[in-house]
């Protein structure tokens, strides 16, 4: 194999396993499989979900005692997605879709948003290092007004200014809340 076939065959096979990792994510937290839910990060990761800002293993515990707590079923979906790599390390923007069949009235809520990761490949294994939760929309369930809840989550903008646009992503550690 020449080497332009083999670069193209190498950013393919990572770019599908950058995928894979989001999808191992999604399944984890909506089948309440911390293993599955863990594999997508890296032990050392931190990520930023708002209202929880900090090490990956705490998340799990907050997001499942969230969902156990309020949901009878989740689903996180995963729609666009765009990431650049450079070496073995990736920036990713994932957009959302999250619903849920709540235990108490308003039995169903749906928010959309995007993650952005900072991807390492590390042991030949992707994983995310530094994850930001963005939330763009929320049902009327959650933001009659359109806006409440805004104030936990990093700002979203329709500008350069944006999130997605840092480089290198880092979660920033003085929102630590967990």
């Amino acid at each position: 194999m020449d080497s332009e076939l083999a670069a193209i065959v190498r950013e393919m096979k990572d770019r599908h396993e950058i995928y894979d990792c989001l999808m191992r994510y999604c399944r984890g937290i909506d089948r309440l499989d911390r293993d599955m839910l863990l594999s997508a990060y890296h032990p050392d990761a931190v990520d930023d979900h708002g209202s929880f800002v900090g090490p990956v293993d705490k998340f799990a515990d907050y997001a499942f005692n969230l969902h156990i707590t309020n949901q009878h079923r989740t689903q996180h979906h995963i729609t666009n997605h765009r990431c650049e790599i450079e070496g073995d390390v990736a920036h990713s923007e994932s957009y959302f879709i999250f619903r849920s069949l709540n235990k108490q009235p308003p039995l169903y809520t749906n928010c959309s948003g995007r993650y952005l990761d900072r991807m390492v490949k590390r042991g030949g294994k992707w994983g995310i290092v530094d994850r930001i939760c963005l939330v763009d929309i929320r049902n009327d369930a959650w933001a009659p007004n359109g806006t409440e809840g805004d104030a936990d989550y990093m700002p979203t903008q329709r500008d350069r200014g944006d999130s997605s646009y840092l480089r290198p992503l880092r979660v920033d550690r003085r929102r630590f809340t967990g």
